[in-house]
């Protein structure tokens, strides 16, 4: 058990038997009374932020989250199949736990998913990935007017924007994190 007091940034915690992270934590001891910690939580499960103020004697359970690291297999309509790479335990999530970060997943991408016991509640790609572009529209030689941007589509069908010099065939490094994928290098 925690206590108020031991409440920090980043920490995981279940209220009401549901996991929370906490994102912004305020310590106010106010003239007269009780301290209180203010705290902005966000939900691991469907990711709404609450606020909440805690007193200092409150106790709270820590969440029983775990990460695994599994290798993406295959989907099936909206099931994407996953394989744990210590025990090959296979599991599926559903497309909307995994959003965006679908449009750069290729079988045997290895991502991290966390676990709320034994439900899954993210997935988490790596930081950067390396795809083939499929198709590169053209670009015009001294073409300064306009954006120094190209729409390309890489072979998860994902687009992006990248420099002009990128053409079909290119490998380029993607980096996940934005959700929309942002242009790197090409490899």
């Amino acid at each position: 058990m925690y206590e108020a007091g031991e409440l920090k940034k980043g920490l995981s915690i279940q209220i009401d038997g549901i996991p929370y992270v906490i994102t912004n934590l305020e310590f106010v001891k106010p003239g007269k009374g009780q301290a209180v910690y203010r705290c902005r939580l966000r939900n691991l499960i469907d990711g709404s932020v609450i606020d909440r103020t805690f007193r200092s004697g409150d106790k709270f359970e820590p969440a029983n989250t775990s990460q695994r690291e599994m290798q993406y297999l295959y989907s099936e309509g909206d099931q994407y199949y996953f394989m744990d790479t210590k025990t090959f335990e296979q599991i599926f999530v559903n497309a909307d736990l995994i959003g965006d970060a679908r449009k750069f997943m290729l079988p045997e991408t290895v991502c991290i998913i966390t676990f709320f016991g034994e439900k899954p509640i993210s997935v988490q790609l790596p930081n950067f990935v390396e795809l083939k572009v499929t198709s590169a529209g053209s670009s015009f030689v001294g073409d300064t007017v306009s954006s120094t941007y190209k729409t390309v589509t890489v072979e998860t069908g994902a687009t992006i924007q990248v420099p002009p010099f990128i053409k079909e065939g290119d490998r380029i490094k993607i980096d996940t994190r934005s959700g929309t994928g942002v242009y790197v290098e090409r490899v």
